[in-house]
């Protein structure tokens, strides 16, 4: 697997992908369009369920001095996408759609801890009401630990905290605040009281990992270095702050998981349903690379189940999974539909790679060490706009994807 955080390197193109970045950048008049319209510029991505929710948007509240912005504008482009943004996020209510469109093609650095609370439907559109959304959603957080936390040892649920205490540690390795004993009980706190108030699924071994870009992101506003690849000392932020994102972190981590908790209730049935689409996919958009595949006798399950268990964060650095997440917290049902094309994309984009496997163990040993550590924004990119052309493929063909269970046993 790829742990690997350098993304400095220079773009690493993919080789199917008849989509530029730029491309992926939609009109809303042509979302609707078909798959004769799709391979040409000016498609619009679809929007979020979550961001039609009456929660919206509003200025970040913290308790400390306003956030450090640890990076300005070093190109006109960038100065140009950064006045764009300011300018959206400076009406009230905020209209979401244009946000929406706005972020599909990745936030910047400053701006991306407001625009995904927004996204996530955590802060409403209105700014006067922020603060006390803000001020009630943190104190309803604190409530919950007070309430089940500190009890943790003593009533029913303490093997799903021991389960939990035995993942924490493990996360993110080559990343070291993971380490720190801090975050790992903050972490601890976040997916304990998450999987009690969630009973019919509980805690599952890979919604450890979701939390991790929120964190990272909403820390990112009180250091000047980049948290992703430089060492900060977590406790040495106020007590108060510390607090905030932990809050923070859980709502929006909340939030992602409604529209996927299927992927975690017993036996993990979304996550097989989409495996077997994804072998649907693969079979209809590239049939050599599948009949390569099948054909040495490598199950889909063998390497996607983490795909869709972990959301590609096992397989991607760490700020590149980040400027993933900016797509698919933009795009309707992101995390659980359109990144089923993501994944497609990203299998495909290694088919030169894996023909010359000539074997079972070359094929699957390849596909689950995938050379990423050098992916960047511009990878990424690239690889939302072939899976958005793949998504636009079948806009016609809603049931090309069998809604099937997969017969293996998991």
């Amino acid at each position: 697997m790829s742990d690997a955080w350098d993304i400095d390197e220079p773009l690493t193109p993919i080789a199917a992908a008849p989509l530029t970045a730029a491309a992926a950048v939609p009109d809303k008049k042509s979302e609707k369009k078909t798959a004769s319209t799709a391979d040409g510029g000016g498609i619009t991505p679809t929007h979020s369920s979550l961001s039609q929710q009456s929660v919206r948007l509003g200025p970040r509240v913290s308790r400390q001095s306003p956030p450090k912005q640890i990076q300005s504008p070093d190109s006109d482009k960038e100065r140009s996408r950064c006045t764009k943004f300011e300018k959206v996020l400076a009406d009230s209510p905020v209209k979401m759609l244009e946000l929406e469109k706005l972020s599909w093609s990745g936030v910047p650095q400053c701006y991306r801890t407001r625009v995904w609370k927004m996204l996530c439907g955590y802060l409403p559109a209105a700014a006067g009401k922020a603060d006390l959304v803000l001020q009630r959603k943190r104190e309803e957080y604190t409530g919950y630990v007070n309430q089940y936390f500190n009890n943790k040892e003593e009533d029913i649920h303490k093997d799903t905290f021991r389960q939990i205490s035995i993942d924490v540690p493990r996360m993110s390795p080559l990343v070291s605040l993971f380490q720190q004993k801090c975050v790992q009980e903050m972490v601890e706190r976040i997916l304990y009281i998450w999987a009690i108030r969630h009973p019919a699924s509980g805690y599952v071994q890979g919604i450890n990992d979701l939390v991790t870009p929120f964190l990272m992101v909403f820390l990112q506003d009180f250091v000047d270095t980049d948290v992703t690849r430089n060492h900060f000392q977590f406790d040495s932020l106020e007590e108060g702050v510390r607090k905030d994102i932990e809050a923070d972190a859980f709502w929006c981590m909340t939030k992602v998981l409604e529209g996927i908790q299927d992927n975690y209730t017993f036996a993990q049935p979304g996550i097989q349903v989409k495996i077997r689409q994804l072998e649907e996919l693969v079979k209809r958009v590239d049939s050599t690379l599948h009949n390569h595949i099948v054909h040495h006798e490598v199950q889909y399950l063998q390497f996607s189940f983490r795909w869709m268990n972990n959301l590609l964060l096992r397989e991607l650095p760490l700020t590149a999974t980040i400027r993933l997440w900016d797509t698919y917290l933009s795009e309707t049902e992101g995390f659980s539909k359109f990144h089923l094309y993501v994944c497609a994309a990203f299998l495909i984009r290694w088919k030169q790679d894996l023909l010359q496997k000539k074997d079972f163990q070359g094929i699957l040993l390849f596909i689950q060490n995938v050379p990423t550590e050098k992916w960047n924004d511009k990878d990424i990119s690239l690889l939302v706009a072939e899976a958005y052309r793949l998504k636009y493929t079948f806009a016609d063909a809603p049931n090309h994807l069998p809604d099937c269970r997969i017969k293996t046993t998991l």
